[in-house]
C-alpha cells in the first residue's frame, strides 16, 4: 500500500494543497489505485520556504508540486513505484 499524504497547512493550503488532492484524486481512479493507496490530508511537513505544495509519499517528501507538473510528480513516486 502506497501512502500519499498531502500537506493542507497554511502555506500549502495558500499554495493549491486543494487543487493537487482533487489531482491526486483523480489520477488514483484513473489508473484503478484506489486498492493500492492510500490519500491522506496532513499538517506541515516542514518544507514551507519551498514552491510548490510540499506532499509524502511513504517515507520521502516531494516539495514543489504544482498542478503543472504533477502528472510528472505521480508517474516518478507512485506509478513507477507500485
Amino acid at each position: 500500500m502506497k501512502d500519499i499524504q498531502i500537506c493542507v497547512g497554511s502555506s500549502c493550503h495558500l499554495k493549491g494543497s486543494y487543487d493537487i488532492i482533487e489531482c491526486t484524486k483523480k489520477a488514483i481512479s484513473e489508473y484503478h489505485l484506489e486498492d493500492k493507496v492510500i490519500l491522506r490530508a496532513t499538517f506541515c511537513l516542514g518544507k514551507c520556504g519551498v514552491a510548490g505544495v510540499s506532499i509524502k509519499v511513504d517515507d520521502e517528501i516531494i516539495t514543489g508540486v504544482t498542478v503543472s507538473n504533477f502528472q510528472e510528480v505521480f508517474k516518478k513516486y507512485v506509478l513507477d513505484r507500485i
